[in-house]
């Protein structure tokens, strides 16, 4: 079982930057492959970014790649978003999500546990 917590959120200014944590429970937590998705008003959730155990593999959703970073520490048991360059049609509340083994997927189904969210909301 593993329990997540998502900090960091806020309101900024379009082109402002903020970074998102993600805090996990569990002594396993380098096992598992972690994602950050995201869900507006209205809309389905949506994924954002994914990094594989190890740090060493990443995905980005075209609509974030090249603003978004993704990192994990594994000695803190934290996962981070690091989100510069923002733009209004980022605003939405964000999941941090974590799936069991080593593959990495873009997937929203493929994750087995989900924290609260965090809400980012982008002024323009």
């Amino acid at each position: 079982q593993v329990q997540l917590v998502e900090s960091g959120g806020g309101l900024v200014q379009a082109g402002g930057s903020l970074r998102l944590s993600c805090a996990a429970s569990g002594r396993t937590f380098s096992s598992y492959a972690m994602g950050w998705f995201r869900q507006a008003p209205g809309r389905e959730r949506e994924f954002v970014a994914a990094i594989s155990w190890s740090g060493g593999v990443t995905y980005y959703s075209d609509s974030v790649k090249g603003r978004f970073t993704i990192s994990r520490d594994n000695a803190k048991t934290t996962v981070y978003l690091q989100m510069n360059s923002l733009k209004p049609e980022d605003t939405a509340v964000y999941y941090c999500a974590a799936r069991r083994g080593m593959v990495v997927t873009t997937t929203r189904n493929g994750y087995d546990y989900w924290g609260q969210g965090t809400q980012v909301t982008v002024s323009s």
